[in-house]
């Protein structure tokens, strides 16, 4: 009898810690955010990933496609511009995206702060400080 309750008692411990380890895993990887769909560029598609690294970083990677040329925007532009948004809610910079031909684009940043949402606009300067209007994609980090 009591042997039955030992073995009981290991199978519901291995249960719980099996539990543990799948919980552990899914909330170790990384979010993978789909942006919302653009009114200015609607073929524009893309998704961000952010992940803590080592040094309790967040790394950002972008993988993004069918987004045009800025020139081609109405009115045309010269670059697009990378913004995180972290809990003090003032947009950064983070960086310019340059294209590719084949119209697929990765972009990769860190920051120190965890971001709630990231944007990318169309403007004519890649190192304005505060953006535009002409939001392109936006994602929020949940």
């Amino acid at each position: 009898m009591k042997t039955i309750k030992s073995i009981s008692m290991i199978k519901k411990i291995i249960v719980l810690l099996t539990a543990l380890s799948i919980t552990l895993v899914l909330f170790s990887c990384s979010k993978k955010i789909a942006f919302e769909n653009s009114a200015i560029i609607p073929a524009a598609r893309g998704e961000v990933t952010v992940k803590k690294d080592n040094n309790n970083n967040y790394k950002v990677e972008l993988n993004l496609s069918y987004l045009s040329e800025p020139d081609r925007l109405d009115p045309p532009k010269k670059t697009y511009v990378v913004w995180l948004v972290a809990e003090d809610n003032n947009p950064q910079n983070v960086g310019q995206i340059v294209g590719t031909n084949n119209l697929h684009v990765k972009f990769e940043t860190v920051s120190s702060s965890k971001p709630d949402r990231i944007f990318i606009t169309a403007e004519n300067d890649e190192s304005t400080q505060y953006p535009g209007n002409v939001k392109v994609l936006e994602a929020y980090i949940l």
